[in-house]
């Protein structure tokens, strides 16, 4: 019997949230590169520019998405698999207005990047404040969640708070001095607080879920990166915080800010490092077990960058070689982490892989595994 022929579907009916990840992934090259000690203006830029073409061919394929295919994005809400991802397009947004006023700002000029980076950060914190709050409320009164589910796909939307917090200082300077560039600053110290504490909430249970329930699934292992976000990001955010102080906020808190930067920012790397190792040894173990290319790949990307960024703070605060060296030895590792992920999101496109919808549950893979909602193979 010949099968019948199955009905063509949408490419953009299975586009989740999670894609915006590459984006930040991208950006955050550019971003980490301009911290680095002797950074490279070309290819910084050259990141920073793909990472604008992402967003803005993410948003539009997205806008068709929920256009056309509203009972799959309302799918994806109600998953609480996919449901953290939607704080992946606040981070984007931030990211690339961020990498505005550092890697593109020689490109498209300081007038046009201010203007770029305030109308993508105004969007972007606004969006992660209210998935800040919209995910977890969803998680609390919609989705049907236990302890063993715990994923560190939980962190994203309170890591997004973050982001903004260490994305606004740059803005600082080019507001009237005053009560405006003291507001902003002080506003992206509670947004650091704000993420801060609800990342402390949340990590628990993750560590508990990965001693108690074993390892992740293969296509999950990734994620175990995600954790370093709140991590380099905070140390990035108290570094940049403190750089902006002088003359916004008065003495002696400006010093005293500067001060935090190198109290908060230097245990927090070193746990930031103890992950890094152990996190890597999950995926070591994960690849030896078959673990396949997915969308979660990026998880090695945007984390990564972040503690770029938090030990090159350490390093202007420190005036520490080892941080400098750090920042580079990073950076090395974020490089080659973009460029697996790169391949793999291009090689799952033209093969059409990574934009098929699950597979049913009918269907065994070869290796016993199933593909999910995020176009992970578990």
């Amino acid at each position: 019997m010949i099968p019948a022929a199955q009905p063509r579907t949408s490419p953009v009916r299975h586009l989740g949230p999670n894609w915006y990840a590459s984006v930040m992934g991208t950006a955050i090259v550019g971003s980490a590169g301009v911290a680095l000690p002797a950074p490279a203006n070309g290819p910084r830029a050259v990141f920073w520019v793909l990472s604008l073409l992402l967003l803005v061919a993410l948003l539009a394929a997205r806008a068709v998405h929920w256009a056309r295919h509203r009972d799959q994005a309302r799918a994806h809400l109600l998953d609480p698999a996919m449901a953290p991802f939607h704080a992946c397009l606040a981070m984007a947004l931030l990211s690339v207005g961020g990498g505005a006023l550092t890697a593109g700002r020689d490109l498209i000029g300081l007038r046009a990047a201010v203007a770029l980076d305030t109308v993508l950060y105004t969007a972007g914190t606004a969006a992660g404040l209210g998935a800040a709050v919209a995910v977890p409320y969803l998680m609390a009164v919609r989705h049907r969640v236990e302890p063993g589910q715990a994923s560190p796909v939980w962190l994203l939307p309170l890591v997004a708070p973050m982001v903004s917090a260490a994305l606004g200082p740059s803005l600082v300077p080019h507001l009237p001095p005053g009560q405006p560039r003291e507001t902003l600053l002080l506003a992206c110290l509670a947004l650091f607080g704000v993420s801060l504490l609800a990342v402390l909430l949340m990590l628990p249970l993750v560590f508990a879920r990965l001693i108690t329930a074993g390892p992740l699934p293969l296509a999950l292992t990734p994620t175990l990166f995600l954790v370093l976000g709140p991590l380099g990001q905070s140390a990035t955010a108290t570094g940049v915080i403190a750089d902006a102080a002088p003359g916004v906020v008065p003495a002696p808190y400006d010093g005293g800010l500067a001060v935090f930067a190198v109290l908060y920012g230097v245990p927090v790397m070193g746990f930031a490092l103890l992950w890094l190792a152990l996190a890597t040894a999950h995926v070591v173990r994960a690849r030896r077990h078959g673990m396949g290319f997915a969308l979660t790949w990026w998880a090695f990307t945007f984390p990564v960058g972040t503690c770029v960024t938090g030990a090159a703070a350490l390093a202007r605060h420190t005036h520490l070689a080892a941080y400098e060296a750090l920042a580079v030895g990073l950076y090395v590792v974020l490089v080659a982490a973009w460029l697996a992920a790169a391949r793999g999101t291009v090689r799952g496109l033209l093969s059409g892989e990574l934009l098929a919808g699950p597979r049913p549950a009918s269907v065994v893979l070869a290796s016993g595994t199933a593909r999910t909602t995020s176009g992970a193979v578990r």
